[in-house]
C-alpha cells in the first residue's frame, strides 16, 4: 500500500530554539512514526526543521522526505531533503506542496496561506498549529469560507493542535474522510 504524504508548511525563517522549530520538528518526527512521508517546499525554517524531525524517526527510510523545490536547482533543497524535485516555479509551487494527503501549518507567511488557501480549495485536511505565531494560529479552528466541501463531514474546518499527538490523532481519524480530488472550478451550465 503507498504511504500518504503529509505536508507540513511554515516559516521560512525561524529561531533554531524556538516554539516552531520544536513544532515542526516534533510533527516530522511524529508522521513519520507513523507511516507516513513528509513533504514541504524544502528549504529552510520550518521546512528544514520538519525534515530533520523525520529523519529523527527510528522508522525513518530513505525517501521520506520530499522537498518541491521553487527555483531549478535541486542542491538548493535543505540537507535533511531526500527527494528535491526542482519545479522552476517559483511561488507557484505551493499548489504541488498544498497537494498532500493533508496539510499541517506551523506559523508562517504569505506563502503558508497561499498553501493553506489551496489545500482548502482542493478538499484536503488541514491542520495548524495554534500554539505560534502566523497564519496557523489566526485560522486554527476556523473555516475559510462557507463552501460545503464534504457532506459528510459536518465539522470541516482547519483544526488546531498545539501537539504533535494531537495532530496524529486528528489525522487517524480525520485523513479517511476527506477522500475526495480537486476536479476544477466548476462551471456555470
Amino acid at each position: 500500500m503507498r504511504r500518504k504524504i503529509i505536508a507540513i508548511v511554515g516559516d521560512a525563517k525561524i529561531d533554531p530554539n524556538g516554539e516552531k522549530f520544536k513544532a515542526a520538528f516534533e510533527a516530522g518526527k511524529a508522521l513519520v512514526d507513523n507511516g507516513f512521508r513528509v513533504q514541504n517546499g524544502g528549504l529552510y525554517g520550518v521546512m528544514e526543521a520538519a525534515f530533520k524531525g523525520a529523519h529523527s524517526s527510528e522508522n525513518y527510510k530513505e525517501g521520506d522526505t520530499v522537498a518541491i523545490i521553487p527555483g531549478f536547482n535541486a542542491e538548493m533543497a535543505n540537507p535533511y531533503a531526500d527527494i528535491s524535485i526542482p519545479t522552476g516555479l517559483d511561488i507557484f509551487r505551493n499548489v504541488i506542496v498544498a497537494n498532500a494527503s493533508a496539510v499541517v501549518a506551523v506559523g508562517g507567511g504569505g506563502g503558508t496561506l497561499s498553501e493553506i488557501a489551496n489545500a482548502w480549495a482542493m478538499k484536503k485536511l488541514i491542520i495548524a498549529f495554534k500554539n505560534v505565531d502566523g497564519w496557523s494560529s489566526k485560522l486554527a479552528d476556523t473555516r475559510l469560507d462557507e463552501r460545503i466541501r464534504y457532506e459528510n463531514i459536518p465539522d470541516d474546518r482547519i483544526y488546531g493542535v498545539e501537539t504533535a499527538e494531537e495532530m496524529i490523532e486528528i489525522i487517524k481519524e480525520k485523513l479517511p474522510l476527506y477522500n475526495a480530488s480537486h476536479a476544477g472550478i466548476p462551471t456555470k451550465d
